[in-house]
């Protein structure tokens, strides 16, 4: 008897005495969700390991190679991780290309909560890969899909029905944000607006276990401190101020809707381009990324366009920033995003919307600061607001967008500002682009998700791979 012969035997005997104390499904879904809670905390920690180590390796050696090689090698390392990452994409994992949330709401609403082994293998290793290498993307939405796939992993080894599998597979969702954020809350929000759609007792109560333990695991492993660190949190002191948070909002929807309707339309050029092979685009992308990057280095000796953005984010939190390098890296980080997604790569836009969002309310504060001669410390906190606004522009979810920036900065002196901000971006943006970035991108492929109105689409069978991926 091998291995897994060995692994199989000793699952249907815990299986078989878990039915015996436990006959009723109700009671084994709530084990299984206690279960894949925990997991996904793992999970999630080993895949935001993969990233730092593989920055270490890559794109941070590439910005530190001596002399002028370093221009060089910041533009051949992101375009050098595409290709492998191309290669996977097109004969191995079609479907851990993109963000990771539109496979897991195409999992949720058509496939009873299935995320193949296959998908999240190559969702870990692949993006792992890509942002190692240095693209302009996140790992929040790839940990929620690394997290839905390994909920539902559980959920089919337990037997569970197809209904309590797509319930696992909202369990995976909530784990995977509160695992990428240290955001238990959020997390539960963010699930309710952008996977269920309503209040499902049943499935709400799982969300907050699976996310209070996945959260739990990675606080306990890395640390419970927010992600962004700031000494004194900021409160809003002029009223006058609230002139400006308003055009925060306002600017934040503009940027939102450019960004969605750009990321859309170079996605699709690059799916009509058929002259280079598919497994080309995403190195093609890469290479636009690194050329980016150096222009940032180049000019303003500082990252955050390539590799890990976290760094240069806290910076312009904290109020420091000058205004030139704040416009810029606004700019450069929208385009540097749109070319690593547009080419077909593997990562997520939560880091770079938050990114972007920094830097244009930054922006902002040195307008009131200019105005109102208000302290200059106050940038910062246009910049938390600035996060929270085109955050809530792009991904259409303005509860979690209030939720996940004080979760992450550990201050909730801005509560007004940010309703006044994130509420207008979130308005504005539907308003001027109807369709939510993902229910687009699903569009794009010609998939329909029933609870938009229109009838579910056959989603298409890949090669090597016996589930139904898709593969936005």
């Amino acid at each position: 008897m091998n291995d897994s012969e060995g692994l199989a035997g000793i699952w249907s005997r815990f299986l078989a005495w878990l039915t015996r104390r436990m006959p009723s499904e109700k009671q084994r879904l709530l084990v299984f969700t206690i279960v894949a809670g925990g997991l996904c905390g793992l999970a999630a920690v080993a895949f935001h390991g993969s990233i730092q180590t593989l920055e270490k390796l890559m794109i941070d050696r590439a910005n530190a190679a001596p002399g002028h090689w370093w221009i060089l090698w910041t533009i051949l390392t992101p375009a050098l991780g595409g290709l492998v990452v191309g290669v996977g994409l097109v004969y191995w994992a079609p479907a851990a290309a993109g963000s990771g949330i539109p496979q897991v709401k195409v999992a949720y609403e058509l496939r009873s909560g299935l995320v193949s082994l296959r998908e999240t293998v190559g969702k870990f290793v692949l993006c792992a890969v890509q942002l190692g290498s240095g693209a302009s993307l996140g790992l929040e939405g790839p940990t929620v899909q690394i997290c839905a796939g390994v909920s539902s992993l559980l959920a089919r080894g337990a037997r569970l029905s197809p209904a309590y599998q797509r319930r696992m597979a909202s369990v995976g969702m909530a784990a995977g944000i509160a695992a990428a954020f240290n955001a238990p809350i959020a997390a539960i929000t963010f699930t309710l607006e952008e996977l269920i759609g309503d209040l499902d007792q049943t499935m709400l109560s799982g969300i907050i276990v699976a996310a209070a333990l996945a959260a739990v695991v990675e606080h306990w492993i890395r640390g419970g401190n927010p992600i962004f660190h700031i000494s004194q949190p900021y409160q809003l002191k002029h009223a006058s101020s609230l002139v400006w948070y308003a055009l925060i909002g306002v600017l934040a929807a503009v940027v939102s809707v450019a960004f969605q309707e750009s990321l859309i339309w170079l996605r699709g050029r690059f799916k009509q381009w058929t002259a280079v092979p598919k497994w080309v685009h995403p190195g093609i992308g890469g290479l636009a990324t690194g050329a980016l990057a150096v222009l940032g280095f180049q000019f303003f000796h500082h990252n955050g366009i390539a590799g890990d953005p976290y760094g240069t984010l806290t910076w312009a939190l904290t109020g420091a920033m000058p205004l030139a390098l704040m416009g810029a890296f606004c700019v450069l980080k929208f385009a540097a995003t749109i070319f690593s997604y547009g080419s077909g790569g593997s990562g997520g836009i939560f880091a770079p919307a938050l990114f972007m969002g920094a830097m244009l309310g930054g922006s902002v504060g040195w307008l009131d600061v200019a105005v109102f001669h208000h302290p200059a410390e106050e940038i910062g906190a246009f910049a938390v607001v600035g996060m929270g606004a085109v955050f809530a522009g792009i991904i259409r979810a303005p509860m979690t967008s209030i939720l996940i920036v004080f979760e992450m900065t550990g201050g909730y002196g801005l509560v007004l500002p940010l309703m006044i901000a994130n509420m207008s971006a979130f308005a504005l943006a539907r308003h001027w682009r109807p369709l939510q970035i993902y229910e687009a991108l699903l569009e794009q492929d010609g998939i329909h998700l029933p609870h938009g109105g229109a009838p579910p689409e056959v989603l298409p069978v890949y090669p090597g791979n016996q589930t139904q991926d898709a593969t936005v």
